[in-house]
């Protein structure tokens, strides 16, 4: 995959022709995935009421793209983490730092008023750089 093309990954989610986005995108060695947020394979909130089981399930989700899209956690640089409370970064940290506490990416959290589902906690988005030359994944 050379530096000029891109390669969309979607979530499967009927909303993305729709709204017209992708669960990630690569363009060459940068990889974006979009907020994501904690929703099961059945389409349900996952850990209603808990921050830190949403952020799990929210990592996994953003895990996967990475993965799709040929990059791996060891690439990511940055993460934005979005709360309905901040007051409950704490749980959320955790979590974030089970996955990247030898990365250390830049981090942000930050609060918002509301999510589309009231049930969403938290929401993740995650940008990497491919560490080695890009390849088709």
């Amino acid at each position: 995959m050379d530096d000029n093309e891109r390669l969309n990954v979607g979530s499967g989610s009927p909303l993305e022709p729709r709204i017209g986005f992708s669960r990630a995108v690569r363009k060459g060695a940068h990889v974006a995935v979009a907020g994501t947020a904690p929703i099961g394979d059945d389409g349900a909130t996952v850990g209603v009421g808990d921050v830190y089981t949403q952020t799990v399930r929210c990592l996994d989700i953003a895990e996967a793209a990475l993965r799709e899209a040929g990059a791996e956690p060891s690439d990511v640089v940055r993460t934005r983490i979005m709360l309905t409370d901040v007051t409950t970064w704490r749980e959320a940290a955790r979590a974030h730092g089970e996955r990247f506490s030898a990365v250390r990416p830049v981090t942000t959290f930050v609060e918002v008023s509301r999510f589309i589902d009231p049930q969403w906690l938290v929401e993740i988005e995650v940008d990497a750089v491919l560490s080695r030359a890009p390849e088709a994944p």
